[in-house]
């Protein structure tokens, strides 16, 4: 287990038809914590072949499962032909995501949030499974077995942070994990330059397709980490998504005919 830190992977995700399924690279105490788990998650979310991949970020506190905090991205690559880095930054101060080294997403610490903030120590995690009531057009599509195996490819991988034993765990506070917090913090992947301020606000003005800050019918009070960009709530709707569709980043593959499969995905 991790109390804080950085953890990186580069990922390639399943080609062909992946409707229904999820990719996710996350850390969480759930086998720890059942009832008041923490978490944060990149969620890969499968999708119609020809189509471009949506990518999923979370952050849960003190089992807060109840207020989800989602954001979700159309990737300006395609994910299935070669390996991109994905990275999460926690510390005691700010959570931010990453895709390759761009800052996508930064929730910035207040005391407002409370224990919504994770705040104990979580394992890595790296899991491929069956979300077919969700995932792809809410739930539209399901997955079709046809088309596997679904293989995700995972290599790179970095953890940087403080290493506490899951039954005899230091407090945050300890003097070993203060050490190792106060070095990530100052070391280039905890400062948030005017360079890295810009390149997320590019990014997230070209690539979100939904913000729970911005949805207003599931949480009419926005969150208090919430930070409402006028320029960036217009382009939403009262659902939190968004009012006009992205254009492709990538040169779509031709649509798979209906009920017409093709080989299985093979990476």
């Amino acid at each position: 287990m991790y109390q804080h830190g950085f953890f990186s992977a580069s990922i390639k995700l399943p080609s062909d038809y992946t409707a229904g399924v999820v990719v996710a690279f996350y850390v969480s105490n759930g086998d720890v914590f059942e009832k008041r788990h923490d978490e944060l998650d990149f969620e890969f979310l499968g999708n119609i072949r020809g189509k471009p991949w949506r990518v999923q970020t979370n952050m849960y506190g003190n089992g807060s499962v109840s207020r989800g905090r989602e954001e979700r991205y159309v990737l300006p690559f395609d994910p299935t032909t070669e390996f991109h880095r994905y990275s999460i930054l926690w510390t005691r101060a700010a959570v931010v995501f990453f895709v390759d080294d761009v800052p996508v997403r930064e929730v910035r610490r207040s005391a407002a949030m409370a224990g919504d903030f994770p705040s104990k120590p979580m394992f890595l995690y790296a899991t491929v499974w069956d979300a077919s009531t969700w995932a792809t057009s809410g739930g539209r599509y399901s997955v079709n077995y046809r088309y596997g195996p679904f293989v995700a490819s995972f290599t790179d991988l970095a953890l940087l942070g403080c290493r506490v034993d899951p039954i005899q765990m230091p407090s945050s506070g300890s003097a070993e994990c203060t050490a190792v917090e106060d070095a990530l913090l100052a070391s280039d992947l905890a400062v948030m330059t005017l360079e890295k301020q810009q390149a997320m606000r590019r990014f997230r003005e070209h690539n979100m397709v939904y913000s729970y800050c911005y949805d207003t019918l599931r949480y009419p009070v926005p969150f208090p980490e919430c930070s409402v960009v006028d320029s960036e709530r217009r382009r939403f709707k009262g659902n939190g998504h968004l009012r006009l569709a992205l254009r492709r980043r990538h040169r779509p593959r031709p649509e798979a005919r209906p009920g017409r499969p093709t080989r299985a995905a093979d990476m």
